[in-house]
């Protein structure tokens, strides 16, 4: 297996999209992440996931860095400026080193150019799948594998081939998981038409090569833990351990988003200190009974991961700021 990282303490990570203003929920991530890595005696790492170029702003990633340390969030490696040894810590900036792995994922003969459109994917949908994940139905998957064949030249996606088994693996937060890819997913993008690196490729690469070994993240993200398992498995590097968060929703049951102004780090810092949107947070978590000014130093003395309840998402009502 690759060498990822011969420290054995925790590594944790937040790895935020700069495509705008952090919000609570965003916050509330990046906290138990940190708190995760800080009451283990472990470390943090700030990793700016700009894949995407017409979205990403370099504005917003600076704006993250601002927000997080005003918070008193810190990190020990990352950020725009690099600090540490495995960098860039843009996902922009590591276009070389993706390409690598991806033809270490050609040479398995588990690849194939897929010229499907998002509409032809849509049309293969089954009337019930309501809960908008779109499972691939294979459309250009080759009638046998090993696929050697040389890249066609013609726009395409590339997707990797997924067996039809179990990938078993133990969340900290909502414990023992099996997920069969090919009925949840099916063969899934590692690099898109437009020349773009599938997330599930990145976040894997980096994953290891940073070292990192623990993920805290959304539960929106709970079956790309078995994507990324698989990743891991095929390209010979270790997997971390996941942890998956409820995720924080308004009053109208619908995920925070950056469209959620009220809740949105510019407004929240214009009407709140940094302890109180800890508190705020930390309240969201079930990690204090309410909202109160509290810093993260105070709830990493006493903080676990266990006392993060494995519900589902969590209503964060109209007066809660």
């Amino acid at each position: 297996m690759d060498k990822t990282s011969s420290d054995t303490r925790v590594k944790g990570r937040f790895a935020p999209s700069p495509t705008g203003r952090m919000h609570l929920g965003n916050v509330y991530t990046a906290l138990l992440s940190w708190l995760s890595a800080r009451s283990a005696g472990g470390t943090w790492l700030l990793r700016i996931e700009d894949l995407d170029p017409q979205r990403s702003r370099y504005e917003y990633a600076r704006l993250i860095e601002d927000d997080l340390h005003w918070l008193g969030l810190d990190w020990d490696e990352g950020g725009l400026d690099g600090t540490g040894a495995a960098g860039p810590y843009s996902q922009s900036r590591r276009h070389d080193i993706y390409l690598e792995y991806f033809s270490r994922l050609r040479d398995t003969g588990l690849t194939y150019p897929c010229y499907c459109t998002r509409a032809d994917i849509m049309a293969t949908q089954a009337p019930h799948q309501s809960d908008g994940r779109v499972i691939y139905a294979g459309t250009c998957r080759p009638h046998a594998l090993p696929c050697y064949a040389d890249e066609p030249q013609r726009p395409h996606a590339t997707r990797l081939y997924v067996p039809d088994e179990d990938i078993l693996f133990t969340d900290m937060v909502y414990g023992p998981q099996s997920v069969n890819l090919a009925r949840k997913c099916g063969d899934f993008v590692v690099r898109r038409a437009d020349g773009a690196w599938a997330y599930q490729l990145a976040v894997v690469v980096d994953d290891a090569l940073m070292g990192v070994s623990e993920v805290i993240r959304g539960n929106d993200l709970l079956q790309s833990a078995a994507q990324q398992i698989y990743l891991y498995r095929l390209l010979g590097l270790e997997p971390p351990q996941y942890g998956h968060l409820p995720l924080l929703c308004n009053s109208e049951r619908r995920r925070l988003s950056k469209r959620d102004r009220s809740l949105a780090m510019d407004e929240l810092r214009q009407r709140h200190t940094a302890a109180e949107i800890i508190g705020m947070a930390a309240a969201a978590a079930g990690l204090i009974p309410h909202p109160m000014p509290i810093s993260p130093a105070e709830l990493a003395a006493t903080f676990s991961l266990k006392a993060v309840r494995p519900t589902g998402n969590i209503i964060i009502p109209d007066n809660f700021v």
